[in-house]
């Protein structure tokens, strides 16, 4: 847990904007809900596509925002300005251990390798007990189905145990989504 008050929870999700706006949309909700919720965004320090939305929904809405950028991508991936704090690291490893080290919770939006890499670094972690943060998965529009039906394959092949697949929370409507998550960290 953080070591203030404030609780976190650390979404990862695409720096493009993808092709459905509502991907866009789901994103700026997020972090405007988690915002009027009282919890701090820890996020990957983007300041576009979805990462840029889900940065401008919690500030817009009175929140905090914590960026974690690795150094060589500040000016690759325009780290976003107006952030509550921008820290920046001199690794993706080192990236990913601070998020880890903020977060109160995780919760994954549409986007690409990055996401799916951080995704399941935490829910592994998750499932080895190295945190016991709750970790989630919001299906905007379907978009993790098919690894959702990945996940159900590999538990009915036993190469996943059921109990391990049930320590990722799934979720198609946001606001269930982030009262689950939300509650788990409380």
């Amino acid at each position: 847990m953080n070591s203030d008050l404030k609780k976190s929870v650390c979404v990862f999700c695409g720096s493009n904007p993808g092709k459905s706006p509502v991907f866009l949309e789901a994103a700026h909700e997020v972090g405007s809900s988690l915002a009027k919720r009282g919890i701090r965004v820890v996020y990957g320090a983007g300041g576009t596509g979805m990462m840029g939305a889900l940065a401008d929904g919690a500030l817009d809405a009175g929140g905090e925002v914590v960026g974690i950028m690795p150094e060589f991508l500040v000016e690759q991936e325009r780290a976003r300005d107006e952030l509550t704090e921008l820290r920046t690291v001199s690794s993706l490893d080192q990236r990913k251990g601070m998020m880890m080290k903020l977060a109160d919770g995780f919760l994954s939006l549409p986007g690409g390798f990055g996401t799916f890499d951080e995704l399941f670094e935490v829910v592994t972690w998750r499932q080895l007990e190295v945190h016991l943060k709750p970790c989630a998965i919001l299906n905007v529009e379907g978009y993790f189905d098919p690894l959702i039906a990945m996940l159900d394959r590999a538990v009915a092949e036993e190469l996943l145990r059921p109990q391990h697949r049930a320590l990722l929370m799934i979720e198609n409507d946001w606001n269930v989504l982030l009262d689950r998550l939300v509650g788990a960290i409380a």
